[in-house]
Parts: structure tokens; C-alpha cells; sequence
């Protein structure tokens, strides 16, 4: 199969054949595949990707699955077996899957701007249209799905620099103000936030849009200006060398042009993660971000890692887990970002996930023929 970037095929496997699938549990899934079943039949089907999985395709898992709950990890796992077959994500040229992770940080916010709370998370503007080829500019990418509308004419969003700069100030769109330009922008990376008012009061928001700009990673250009080490990067190396250069920090984050617009979203049960771009709450340590060009949400990937080893005490990563979210950095059909919960804790976890990783996608049954 091949991408505009990338080419791969899918190998058929066996259970036998992923290490570690033996010792997992995946009892915690069937809650986010009901949810997943919901969302899709009661409000839209997941567009399909690349690779060719509809949600009919899927409907077949989540319907043997509804009303039906594992009593122990053996059945949950005999419940895989007997209604999808391991296919593994083989890329072109040896090259080899590779895993990071994300987390839901807590915010220190407050409702009013003031001198201690100035930068604000900002709600999906008006003037901010979704772009397909129907609508999209000739001289905007096709990588570009949002743009502006302004006099009836279409073009590019303000970047980060733009908006950092004042272009949204005075439209009434701020949710919270946060203490720090950097606690906002990893925010952003993270796409989701609990915020923690100073009643004690707690709100969450999550994705709603972005401003349609390409990614492009802090971390890498730290790298290529030997202001970090690439052996030793993580997410809070970047944050305490962001924190120690004050004086350059809009240049450094500005470099990203991406910019990331919140909705307010339910907290009302603190044990259910964020929802993201599926519309159903992640799993903590469950939920894996595809790229939605490739596959279709809510589809279940075995992923194993023999390196990563601090999110099981040791032991290598081997989980069950489903595809209920994206991200502009998770591009490729074996590159995939693990949701490691929310909280400091859990992004002490995620900060530090940059390993290789194999991937196996779980096909159903019914759809197996077409996939060899």
C-alpha cells in the first residue's frame, strides 16, 4: 500500500506471533468500544483511511461486543481471537514503527486575566472554516483541513506568532487565562487540559480545531542548534530549557506554526480521560493516536516495544489497545502516541516515550478476506 509519504503492507500473523499478547489484559477496552459503537450509530460514522477499514467493517467487533463484559483477562483476550486476526504493519524498506506518548496536564488557570494570569486558551473563532478539495485554495496544501473566511475569500489562518502577536485580543474567545506562554503551548502539543481554578474548582478542555499550519517539532529544531542533546531529549528537557531562556521563547515556539482551539468538555468523572478526536474518553494507557489518514478510529493495534519498559515496571510494552485519537506530529501507519493518563505523574511518564515499536493491527473477521 502506498501513501503520498509512505509505503507498507500488511503481513498476515497469528496470535502466537505477538510477544507479550499472552501476559496482557485488555478487560478496560470494552467500555471505549461501546462508546465508540454509540458514537457511531447514533450520531456519525469515522471516515475511513488509507488502508481501507470502514466502520462497517468495524461495527462487526463492536456489535459481538455490546452487553458483553469479560470476567478475567483470559476472556477478554479469547474475545480478540475470536473475532479479529493479527495483521502485521510491515514498512517499506526495513524501516522499523515507532511509539511516543501524551498526557492530559493539569493547568493552574484563573476565569480573568491579570498580572499573575495573562495567556489565554482560546475557543475555535468564527471566522476559522473547515477546508476539503471542494473549497481548498490552489496555492494552500493539501495538508491544510482548516483556513479563513473573510470577505469571502478563503486563505491561511494566523500562525502562532500571529495570534501570539494579538489577532485574536478583543473577540471574546478566551476559555481561561494560564500563568505561562510554555504551559500554554504544551497544551497545545498535548491537546487536551484539566484546569485547576484557585476556588479549587476543576474544568477540562479539549480539542476543538486548529489553525491549519503543519506541525513542526521544538525539540528538533533545539536539536539541530546544539541547545539539546538528541540522546537525552524529552518533553521536560524541552520545558527547563524553555523555563531558562525566557528571552527566547516566542522564538523558539513560534517556530511551530500550528495553533491549537479548545472547547469546555465534562469533568464531571474525574476516572474518564479527556475526549479526543474519536468523541469517546481515552483509556489511560489504552488509547493510541494514529494517523487518521492511514486508519480509521477505533480499530484495536497490538503494540510491543522491547526498549520501553517504564510504563510496566520493567517489563517491555506489550498492550491491546484502540486507535481513539490523532495528532499533527503522528504521521506514517506504524507511528503511534500513547495516552498515558492525566495529571503530572502521567506526563512524568509520557515525557520520556521515544522508542521503536512493532505494531499489529487486529482486523475483523468479516473483513480479513479482503487483506489477504
Amino acid at each position: 500500500m502506498t501513501t503520498p509519504s509512505q509505503e507498507f503492507r500488511l503481513e498476515p500473523a497469528t496470535f502466537a506471533d505477538l510477544k507479550g499478547w499472552k501476559d496482557d489484559d485488555p478487560s478496560s477496552l470494552f467500555r471505549a468500544m461501546r462508546d465508540c459503537r454509540s458514537y457511531i450509530r447514533e450520531v456519525k460514522p469515522y471516515r475511513t483511511g488509507a488502508v481501507g477499514l470502514t466502520v462497517d467493517d468495524l461495527l462487526t467487533l463492536l456489535d459481538a461486543a455490546e452487553g458483553w463484559e469479560p470476567r478475567d483477562a483470559v476472556e477478554a483476550r479469547a474475545f480478540f481471537e475470536e473475532h479479529c486476526r493479527p495483521f502485521f504493519i510491515r514498512r517499506g524498506g526495513g524501516a522499523t514503527g515507532f511509539v511516543t506518548a501524551f498526557y492530559e496536564p493539569e493547568i493552574e488557570v484563573s476565569a480573568e486575566a491579570d498580572e499573575t494570569y495573562s495567556y489565554p486558551f482560546y475557543r475555535r473563532p468564527a471566522d476559522l472554516i473547515d477546508l476539503d478539495n471542494s473549497n481548498r485554495p490552489a496555492d494552500l496544501d493539501p495538508s491544510y483541513m482548516f483556513g479563513r473566511l473573510q470577505g469571502g475569500s478563503i486563505s491561511a489562518y494566523p500562525d502562532r506568532g500571529e495570534i501570539d502577536r494579538g489577532y485574536l485580543e478583543g473577540k471574546g474567545l478566551e476559555i481561561a487565562w494560564a500563568k505561562s506562554k510554555v504551559d500554554v503551548f504544551f497544551v497545545h502539543v498535548q491537546g487536551a487540559a484539566r484546569l485547576r481554578y484557585p476556588d479549587g474548582r476543576l474544568g477540562r478542555i479539549t480539542y476543538a480545531a486548529k489553525a491549519g499550519h503543519p506541525f513542526s517539532a521544538v525539540g528538533r529544531l533545539l536539536i539541530e542548534r546544539g541547545l539539546l542533546d538528541r540522546t537525552t531529549i524529552s518533553m521536560q528537557t524541552i520545558r527547563n530549557w524553555l523555563y531558562a531562556h525566557a528571552d527566547q521563547v516566542d522564538e523558539i515556539l513560534w517556530h511551530n506554526r500550528s495553533y491549537i482551539f479548545f472547547r469546555e468538555a465534562d469533568v464531571s468523572d474525574v476516572a474518564l480521560g479527556p475526549i479526543a478526536a474519536a468523541k469517546v474518553p481515552l483509556v489511560s494507557g489504552r488509547s493510541l493516536a494514529i494517523d487518521r489518514l492511514i486508519h480509521t478510529f477505533g480499530f484495536p493495534f497490538f503494540i510491543r516495544s522491547e526498549s520501553l519498559t517504564h510504563l510496566d515496571a520493567g517489563k517491555p510494552f506489550a498492550r491491546l489497545m484502540l486507535a481513539l485519537d490523532t495528532g499533527s506530529a503522528i504521521v506514517g501507519p506504524a507511528r503511534g502516541d500513547i495516552f498515558t493518563g492525566s495529571g503530572y505523574d502521567a506526563g512524568e511518564l509520557a515525557g520520556t516515550v521515544r522508542n521503536d515499536a512493532d505494531f499489529y493491527i487486529l482486523i475483523p473477521k468479516a473483513a480479513v478476506q479482503r487483506f489477504g
